[in-house]
């Protein structure tokens, strides 16, 4: 089995590559479907959320208002920081659970992991290589206040909290460049991964 880092930074195209990864019938673990499964309620990150922010982030039927939440931490980044202690090692573990079941059931397959805090949390060492959906910041500025409805301060706080995309870049195998039209995005990850397949 190969295992494949796919990562970027917020707003930079991850969404859009690994939808056409999956087109072309790769395996594709997204880090944010995980994350959300781990704190449905009554799980163990849930209630430790809860204890650590109070009721007041839970919508009605006491599922977590990732708005909510994602306004207290990014203006707060010591307890972004314990937020992150309580899902990190969950999501960990549960890509691990999930790798093995593949590695089981399908030896040969190839595996992206969508992990958009990947070096921040060192996943990088379970992955053969990895990938880095990359846009320059001003770009990711737009995108981000455009997609989420952000002010400027709001959708830069969000891009600082994260690794800088540049560092990102100069740490990976592959850099697939997404200033451009999405087509040229889609056509080089599938030069990519049309590659990997040629490898195995």
């Amino acid at each position: 089995m190969r295992i494949i880092g796919l990562t970027g930074g917020i707003a930079s195209g991850k969404s859009t590559v690994s939808r056409a990864l999956r087109e072309l019938g790769a395996i594709v673990i997204d880090a944010d479907e995980v994350a959300h499964s781990i704190v449905e309620p009554g799980k163990p990150a849930w209630e430790d959320i809860v204890d650590l922010f109070g009721a007041e982030i839970l919508h009605e039927d006491h599922t977590i208002n990732r708005d909510k939440l994602g306004g207290i931490v990014f203006d707060d980044l010591q307890l972004l920081q314990e937020l992150n202690q309580i899902t990190h090692p969950r999501v960990m573990e549960h890509f691990k659970q999930i790798l093995q079941t593949i590695k089981a059931d399908q030896p040969d397959a190839v595996v992206f992991i969508e992990v958009p805090l990947l070096y921040e949390t060192h996943m990088e060492r379970i992955c053969d290589e990895v990938w880095v959906i990359w846009v320059d910041e001003e770009i990711q500025i737009e995108r981000l206040i455009k997609r989420d409805s952000l002010g400027r301060e709001d959708a830069i706080k969000r891009i600082d909290a994260q690794m800088n995309l540049d560092e990102k870049a100069k740490r990976a195998n592959v850099v697939i460049d997404n200033r451009h039209s999405m087509e040229e995005t889609i056509e080089t990850a599938t030069r990519y991964y049309k590659t990997i397949l040629g490898q195995i």
